[in-house]
């Protein structure tokens, strides 16, 4: 019978500390290097086929500790607002006409029961950190959604009529419903083969 301590030990976490779920997938063409990679939405972890649960656990909570600091050491706070108001004064334009016109677009931390919030007497908008890692398309509708409230504060049927030209609006409004679910569940995602793509993509971390 596992010791407490190796129970505790072999426990895998669901989601990283900005709430983005974590997908564990083992490879039998795996045999030492260990990747992790933000993608679609998911922190996505591809170990070896041969790892213990205990191995598991350690390297999830290693290469996810890992890939946050990297992406926090890139960012620059006032670099990534900066593009966030160009991103919303292009969203603006393509889908509003420019009419939505921000004065501030900015992340913040403190922001756990919404994507996002504004306030339209100020023309502020606020997107939560927990956006981060997800797909562009996902993160575009929320800043859009949110410049369209500078517009139209309610959700009328006015409001709605603001999105429709935004292709894709249905299927980002259930993304982001899944994120909720799985992340107030902690449900993670399931193990699956690797397709031996890892590495393809920008923010991640590697372990041989």
């Amino acid at each position: 019978m596992p010791s407490p301590q190796q129970t505790v030990d072999a426990v895998i976490p669901a989601v990283t500390s900005s709430g983005i779920p974590i997908q564990v997938r083992r490879s039998a063409r795996r045999k030492r290097t260990v990747n992790a990679v933000f993608r679609d939405g998911v922190a996505l972890i591809s170990i070896p086929a041969h790892f213990s649960a205990a191995q598991e656990a350690e390297w999830v909570r290693k290469m996810v500790a890992r890939l946050e600091e990297r992406v926090a050491g890139e960012a620059d706070p006032e670099a990534a607002e900066g593009n966030l108001m160009l991103r919303a004064r292009e969203l603006s334009r393509t889908y509003l006409s420019g009419r939505a016109r921000p004065r501030s677009v900015r992340w913040v931390s403190n922001q756990n029961s919404r994507w996002g919030s504004a306030t339209p007497a100020r023309g502020t908008i606020r997107l939560s950190d927990k956006l981060q890692g997800m797909p562009q398309w996902v993160v575009d509708y929320v800043l859009l959604h949110e410049l369209a409230h500078l517009l139209v504060p309610s959700h009328g049927p006015a409001f709605w009529r603001l999105l429709e030209s935004y292709p894709q609006t249905e299927t980002a409004k259930a993304f982001l419903s899944g994120a909720a679910f799985a992340s107030a569940r902690g449900l993670r995602g399931e193990m699956g083969e690797d397709t031996g793509d890892a590495g393809a993509d920008t923010g991640e971390a590697e372990e041989d």
